[in-house]
């Protein structure tokens, strides 16, 4: 299983260091953006967690490669008429989730070169970092398999945070 996402033309580092953070939370592999806008504002990042060490976030001229990406489902995540609602949807294995900017739509060619389109059903649109956040909560909720014991709570959590749940609640 292996996620990458496309974020085309972002232009708020804030909303890149957080999704450099969901995308290590989540485990992407990768993060791909068009555009100049991030590029320029990159030495700005929120990236708290220091994703982008884990993480191969790379420029590129178009979001989607039809040659490196050709073992991928690419899936646009847009307001667009006749879209797949998110909770409807199944995840592929293999994904390239692709988002378009904080301030425009994915362009029509991209849409139209995607496998899927789905859209989070909110009364408005998200904020991008949401956006992605959602999505790749959505995608870790449908798993068949989830982790049921404390480990990843005990190598996820806090170096302040030691809380237990306590007896009285059991």
């Amino acid at each position: 299983m292996s996620i990458h996402l496309g974020i085309i033309n972002p232009k708020s580092p804030q909303n890149m260091g957080s999704i450099l953070r969901a995308a290590g939370c989540y485990q992407a592999q990768s993060i791909r953006y068009t555009g100049e806008r991030y590029a320029r504002a990159k030495a700005f990042s929120t990236d708290t967690k220091n994703a982008h060490l884990n993480i191969m976030v790379t420029q590129v001229p178009a979001i989607i490669d039809p040659i490196n990406d050709k073992n991928l489902t690419k899936v646009a995540i847009e307001l667009v008429e006749g879209a797949t609602p998110l909770p409807l949807f199944v995840h592929p294995e293999d994904a390239l989730y692709i988002f378009g900017p904080e301030d425009g739509s994915i362009e029509q060619d991209v849409v139209d070169q995607c496998d899927y389109v789905v859209y989070i059903p909110t009364v408005g649109c998200m904020n991008l970092a949401a956006t992605v956040n959602v999505l790749l909560y959505d995608r870790l909720a449908k798993m068949t398999v989830m982790p049921s014991d404390d480990h990843i709570i005990k190598t996820s959590r806090d170096t302040n945070n030691r809380t237990k749940v306590g007896l009285v609640n059991k």
